[in-house]
Formats: structure tokens, sequence, C-alpha cells
């Protein structure tokens, strides 16, 4: 089918570049240009019935997880941004403080789940190589069937760890209260500029592997610079997962939040 966008009012389109010949003028046509295609309406119906089918399940998700009275955070990044590495130092800090469980996504193996045990936080892996047909993401009828191997009255935070990748995690709506995301100090200042889907997407980000900053050539204040301009509503955290540095304001967000969070009937 070839990539797919959301519009913020919900119009979907698809991104097909692999016709020889055909120019793709964004600025002439904000759904794509589909001319290519014989079933070009077709498409956009069916693309339309899966984000609509998503929400739905989304929206389920959350009731769900009001009722049991947890809050949920979709942790998205690149691959190799520390997602992990972040999520696993927190799990231990905030242990004993608050109840948290994990739902861990990745196209194979549970390498990440693994090197989360231990931590005293329940942890469901979702491989979506296995039947979903290894997708980029997750979405809400994949969250759906984690959260019910999940004992969510036992639980006060959820993080759903999503798939490594900048583009179609911010499209799916799986349920979650909040979206966060990591980007590392590694990937440059123009990852907002290239990827502003996603950086729109969130309410806050962990700019992460500070330690790294002596041994590159990275500007951070471009990169804040660039990401106000695509979103100036999220705030930014200054983090490394390796030493720490930052992260006390990470574990305060996300026990303001709880103390936020409405009291379940």
């Amino acid at each position: 089918m070839g990539r797919f966008h959301r519009h913020a009012d919900g119009t979907v389109h698809a991104h097909d570049h692999d016709h020889p010949g055909h120019v793709h003028d964004h600025a002439d046509d904000d759904h794509g240009d589909h001319s290519g295609y014989a079933t070009a309406s077709e498409r956009i119906q069916v693309l339309e019935r899966i984000f609509d089918e998503n929400d739905a399940a989304a929206d389920a998700n959350r009731r769900s997880l009001d009722a049991a009275g947890v809050v949920a955070i979709n942790l998205m990044s690149s691959p190799g941004s520390g997602k992990t590495a972040v999520l696993e130092r927190t799990l231990a800090e905030l242990r004993g403080r608050i109840r948290a469980g994990v739902i861990e996504g990745d196209i194979e193996t549970g390498l990440d789940a693994e090197r989360l045990s231990g931590l005293d936080a329940p942890v469901t892996q979702i491989n979506t190589a296995a039947g979903w047909g290894g997708e980029c993401h997750l979405d809400a009828p994949m969250v759906a069937g984690a959260l019910h191997r999940l004992e969510l009255d036992g639980l006060e935070l959820l993080f759903i760890e999503n798939v490594g990748n900048l583009v179609c995690p911010a499209e799916f709506d799986v349920g979650a209260h909040h979206r966060v995301m990591i980007c590392s100090v590694t990937e440059g200042e123009d990852k907002p500029l290239k990827y502003p889907v996603m950086f729109r997407a969130v309410e806050l980000v962990l700019i992460n592997k500070l330690d790294l900053l002596p041994h590159l050539d990275y500007d951070l204040a471009l990169f804040e610079h660039n990401l106000a301009e695509v979103n100036p509503d999220a705030t930014v955290l200054r983090v490394s997962a390796r030493t720490g540095e930052g992260l006390e304001q990470w574990y305060g967000w996300l026990l303001d939040l709880l103390r936020a969070a409405p009291t379940p009937a």
C-alpha cells in the first residue's frame, strides 16, 4: 500500500514514490497524488477505515485505563535513542514510590523486556512480527491485547514503549493519556524539521545522551530552536540515562502527572 499519513484534520493519504516519472508536489495537493493508481479512492477509503477503527479501539483502551486509575504514557523515539535505558533507570529510581508497568513494543525479540525484568514492574511484550505483519509501530488493537495481560488495578502508571521509528508511531493513537519522545544528541539538530509529525505530536521531549556532547559536533541550542519552530508548546528536558543528569526533573514530571490524575469512579 505504501506510506500513508494522517493530517491534523483527520484526512489521510498515501505516499507512493515507486512509479517512474511521477513527481509528487505537496504544495499543489494536500492529500497526495494517487493518479498513478486506478484504485486511488479505494485506497484512501481503506486508510480512513483503518484510522477510524484504531481510534475507536484507542478510546476503549483509555476507558479501561481510566476505570483502573492508570495514567498511560506513549514513549516514542528513533531506534537507539535510549528509550529503554531511560525507562530502565526510571523504574529503578521510582521503585517503591509508584506502581508502574510496561508494554514493550518491538518488531522482533524480547530483549528490551528482559532488560526491564527484575525492577518490580510487570512487563508484557508485543512483537509486531507475530501476526501483525511486522508493523513499524504499535496501534490501539495491539495495545488492547496487552492490557488484558496486565493487572491494571495494581498499577498507577503504564509506560507503552513504542517501536523505534520517527514516523508511524506518531500517527496511531494507542489509548495513552500522554505522548513523550526521546531524541538523543547523536541524531543531529535537524530531526524536528525532518520529522515534524512526531515532534508536533508530543508534549515532552527528553534530549538524551548529554554525556556524549563533548565528543560530538552538535548544537544543542539549534536543536531546541528547531523544535520550538515545530512545537513551541513542548516541554524540553536535557538528560543522560547513563549519568542520571536531568532525570530528577523527568521523575518529577511523572509524579506530577499522577498527582493531577482524577480518582477512578
